[in-house]
């Protein structure tokens, strides 16, 4: 009798990846916004922070030069069916706190001298 060997066990930590559709590259869903056009013809762009909203989506990586790129290249437009308006997502962004710079950055680890009392 010939055994076989057991399949290994599928792993759950895959992460579906999407496009971002400013910068073109590939990231895990978690780390991309996804962007929906406001109901049927509209051309507002909105941000779906639950990730549910109905209709077709664009993912974008939240930071400034994406979006730049984004709109340089008229990939809303393009994406989401004609939509070009996105005062919304510049809200949602500003709003974010920047991912470059550390929390504590702004305070010094040591007081400055003559600060001490």
């Amino acid at each position: 009798m010939v055994e076989h060997p057991v399949a290994a066990p599928v792993s759950r930590g895959h992460q579906p990846e999407r496009t971002c559709i400013g910068c073109r590259k590939r990231g895990a869903r978690n780390e991309l916004i996804r962007l929906v056009a406001e109901g049927g013809g509209s051309p507002v762009v909105l941000v779906d922070v639950r990730r549910r909203m109905a209709g077709r989506g664009a993912w974008l990586h939240p930071s400034g030069n994406c979006l730049l790129l984004a709109s340089k290249r008229r990939a809303f437009a393009r994406a989401l069916a004609g939509a070009s308006d996105t005062a919304a997502v510049e809200r949602y962004l500003a709003g974010m706190p920047p991912a470059e710079a550390p929390a504590d950055a702004e305070q010094p680890s040591k007081p400055e001298s003559g600060s001490e009392n």
